[in-house]
């Protein structure tokens, strides 16, 4: 889909979207009255959409915004997904909706192309043939100013890589390995100005993480770690933000087998957190970020067999603590784990992991809304503020330490599981690998998913946290400790 910016409408365009308020008077051109319209079903309100029949030359499709003094950025960018699925029949689209309202014109700009470019996203490449693919291609925003055509370029960006990370997530067990991704993240580092190492099975061997190293022991699939690095004109000095994602690239269970049941069987999508850190890194150079920032990609199967990781094992993790296995479907803790020691020798400002951690976060939380555990507040606080602004709904969970007596073991430094509070429990796990370094931990396990399409949502993985990364990796600031 390509967006291209005009200050009037490009002849032979097949639709054009105009915005229309809940109340006040109707856009020039709106054939229909008010009373009309609502006696149609249509009042305006933010999402609704009516198309007005034409005999010739283009239809127009009728957006509602809502009341103008309450339009903000996120009912902008769900009006943009409504007028895009209005639109999918359509190969052309024009729409005025950036200049709805008295939102900042770059940021009304972005958020229509991310909510058009979101909601027409599907992952196709295994159909032979889809029915609801949008046949929408060519996409106008109607207006004038550099602060417009800012904002497009802006929106493409963002729109583009949270659909990238939507679509590796799809992407079945077979057809995207952790080698595979691997070599996805050295392709896309080469175009987007990182640099990347790729670390094999004996290389991680050598480096003590024992943590991915056990639980890959079950797949014949090797693991592999990616670290990506960006760093700015003028990196010294500069703020150094880390991010590690969790890649477990079909999750089963291993020897504590996951039963055979839906949720099973999106467990493609447990490598969803390594997808929003790999799509995120891929923006910086564009989006011109300023800060220094880091990406770990902690990616292996979790697969049971005659070598896979047993309850009772022991593992040694990279920052040398023991690990004992009363659990192996609590896996993702253990590589990033890893990752987060790694991460914490760099000796950065502060980290942030991300990961489909833990059913007991989406139990708490559903479906809508990820959890934010950390050890520093304002750091946290920043996270917080990035996903009010990308509308990723984001709620703080306590890291309450007087749950860690729950992963005492009698034989290691640590179990890798324990106690009623299990997103708790996991961030706690998760905490005693970062030192002193300001850390917050994101757990997706509820938003990786979206059952039906909603909003600029579709049905299928998310791509949740990639916007949000985004935001926070270009406006951080280094938090105190």
């Amino acid at each position: 889909m390509s967006f291209t910016v005009a200050n009037k409408i490009p002849a032979g365009v097949a639709a054009v979207g105009v915005a229309v308020t809940s109340e006040g008077a109707l856009p020039k051109g709106v054939s229909l009255s008010r009373k009309t319209l609502e006696k149609l079903g249509f009042a305006g309100k933010v999402g609704q959409t009516y198309i007005v029949p034409a005999d010739k030359g283009a239809i127009t499709i009728l957006v509602g915004v809502g009341e103008n003094a309450k339009l903000t950025a996120e009912t902008l960018r769900k009006a943009a997904a409504a007028l895009a699925r209005a639109a999918s029949g359509f190969e052309s689209l024009a729409t005025d909706l950036a200049d709805a309202g008295r939102i900042d014109r770059k940021l009304a700009a972005q958020v229509v192309v991310e909510g058009i470019a979101l909601a027409s996203h599907r992952y196709t490449d295994l159909k032979t043939i889809d029915k609801k693919a949008t046949k929408l291609s060519e996409v106008t925003i109607v207006g004038v100013g550099a602060a417009l055509t800012a904002g497009v370029k802006r929106g493409v960006v963002i729109a583009t890589a949270t659909n990238m990370a939507r679509d590796f997530a799809n992407m079945p067990p077979a057809h995207l390995t952790a080698t595979m991704f691997a070599n996805k993240a050295v392709e896309i580092a080469g175009a987007s100005g990182l640099k990347v190492e790729v670390f094999n099975k004996d290389q991680l061997i050598a480096m003590g993480c024992g943590g991915i190293v056990g639980v890959n022991r079950g797949s014949v699939e090797p693991p592999r770690m990616v670290r990506l690095t960006y760093k700015p004109a003028g990196a010294k000095g500069k703020p150094h933000l880390v991010m590690v994602g969790k890649g477990v690239m079909y999750d089963s269970g291993g020897i504590s087998l996951k039963p055979s049941d839906s949720s099973h069987a999106m467990m493609k999508g447990d490598m969803s957190g390594a997808a929003a850190v790999l799509a995120t890194m891929s923006t910086l150079k564009a989006l011109g970020c300023t800060n220094q920032v880091t990406g770990y990609l902690m990616c292996t199967d979790n697969l049971p067999s005659g070598s896979a990781m047993a309850m009772g094992d022991v593992l040694h993790m990279r920052n040398g603590k023991t690990v004992e296995i009363h659990n192996t479907d609590a896996e993702g803790r253990l590589i990033l784990a890893d990752g987060l020691a790694l991460a914490a020798e760099q000796k950065p400002d502060a980290i942030v992991d991300i990961a489909t951690l833990t059913g007991a976060c989406q139990r708490a939380l559903g479906n809508g809304m990820a959890g934010v555990l950390g050890n520093n507040q304002k750091f946290i606080a920043q996270l917080l503020a990035a996903a009010d602004r990308t509308s990723d709904k984001l709620w703080q969970l306590p890291l309450e330490r007087d749950y860690r007596t729950a992963l005492e073991s009698s034989v290691a430094d640590m179990k890798n599981v324990g106690g009623e509070a299990g997103a708790i429990t996991a961030a706690l796990f998760l905490d005693e690998f970062v030192g002193t370094t300001p850390w917050a931990h994101l757990d997706i396990a509820g938003p990786m998913w979206s059952d039906s399409d909603s909003g600029w949502l579709q049905k299928g993985m998310t791509g949740y946290g990639t916007r949000l990364l985004i935001d926070t990796a270009l406006n951080f600031k280094r938090p105190t400790r």
